[in-house]
């Protein structure tokens, strides 16, 4: 039995790749019955995808008009869809937004895309490189001299995509109880990282930020906000932003309390870094951390991913859960009376088929129809 805060809301998800199941997962996690659809040719194979955790599989042949009115079947049903392929595939498809929207006027049906429906831009491929690219924040990203580096695919695909379409959903499911009409979300990626990124231009309006990499508050320039080198070849990270943490950082580093000067001169951080370098490097990270460990110093050992689920912080709160053999991240945020769940495995394709049809309301006649023509595959 699924638990979390959205037990009772039905979404479709047309099975893709990278932020849409992503965007699934975070809605199952939180209870949601997400439904991916799969092509009929997947049928029985598996996809270890963590992001397809905690939903149910249906395979439809969308060649062939059962397949397409099994689809359509389920969105009349449905409270919100996710759909990830380039602007115009779910019309060519006959699932567009005008056609479900016809047959369920309140559906929220979720658009995700790198460039957007529109512009000109909107019809070509694209990654989160590209898309981060164009929004200025790639550009503020790395060492001075050096190339721009690309921060995973975290800030365009996930951040920008996947937590902006879920929250735009929420919003539309909440607002479709009220106006009794669903709509159509434009979400972008590009949109959703240029969103990200509205602290840095209010920094750069206000002249805090500079377009120079690693020459700004955030970005490596300072000497309190870096990582460095231990000893042991392991990395501390450093955020002592604040003058109150910035001063628990030099009594860890066994500086006298003047070191610095004052310490957000810009002139002088280039200096302060090598100084700081230096004596970081002069113990194991370990041995840092017991120096730092329970102050507000703002230090943090940089943990591998084999490391972090080991953290007594991370244990204590269960930040990573054990679950179907794998380790990974936990339901995130935490409720505290309907709490989410890793509400299940990622599920064969088509496993639930002909039980996500009749538990969703589909007449029995009909899913029978749906199967005998072969529009609806089982595994």
């Amino acid at each position: 039995m699924a638990s979390g805060p959205l037990v009772g809301v039905k979404i479709v998800e047309f099975a893709g790749i990278g932020p849409g199941p992503f965007c699934g997962m975070l809605l199952a996690d939180m209870g949601a019955d997400v439904v991916r659809i799969d092509r009929a040719e997947s049928a029985g194979r598996s996809f270890a995808d963590l992001a397809n955790r905690g939903k149910r599989s249906i395979a439809l042949d969308l060649k062939k008009p059962e397949g397409v009115e099994a689809a359509l079947s389920l969105m009349d049903k449905a409270d919100g869809l996710i759909e990830g392929f380039r602007p115009g595939v779910m019309e060519r498809l006959g699932v567009g937004p005008d056609v479900a929207l016809k047959r369920n006027p309140k559906l929220v049906y979720g658009r995700m895309t790198g460039w957007g429906q529109t512009g000109p831009w909107s019809s070509m491929a694209g990654h989160d490189i590209d898309y981060i690219a164009l929004t200025g924040a790639l550009h503020t990203m790395g060492r001075k001299g050096e190339p721009p580096v690309p921060p995973l695919n975290l800030v365009g695909d996930f951040g920008g995509g996947a937590l902006y379409l879920a929250m735009g959903i929420l919003a539309g499911v909440i607002e479709a109880r009220t106006s009794g009409k669903g709509q159509v979300i434009d979400c972008a990626m590009i949109d959703g990282a240029a969103s990200l990124m509205t602290m840095f231009f209010n920094m750069k309006a206000v002249g805090m930020w500079t377009a120079e990499r690693d020459a700004n508050l955030l970005d490596g320039g300072a000497h309190f906000y870096d990582t460095y080198e231990c000893a042991d070849g392991k990395w501390l990270a450093i955020g002592s932003i604040e003058p109150q943490f910035h001063a628990l950082l030099v009594k860890g580093l066994g500086l006298p309390d003047d070191a610095f000067g004052s310490y957000m001169d810009r002139a002088k951080w280039a200096e302060h870094s090598a100084r700081v370098a230096g004596i970081v490097k002069t113990k194991t990270r370990d041995e840092w951390m017991k120096v730092f460990d329970g102050t507000d110093a703002c230090v943090a050992p940089v943990l591998s991913m084999d490391e972090a689920p080991k953290h007594p912080h991370n244990a204590e709160r269960s930040t990573f859960v054990e679950a179907f053999g794998v380790t990974q991240p936990g339901p995130a945020p935490r409720f505290s009376r309907t709490a989410g769940a890793v509400n299940g495995p990622p599920a064969l394709a088509g496993k639930h088929s002909k039980d996500v049809l009749e538990s969703w309301g589909i007449d029995p006649e009909r899913v029978g129809q749906f199967l005998a023509a072969g529009a609806v595959a089982q595994a």
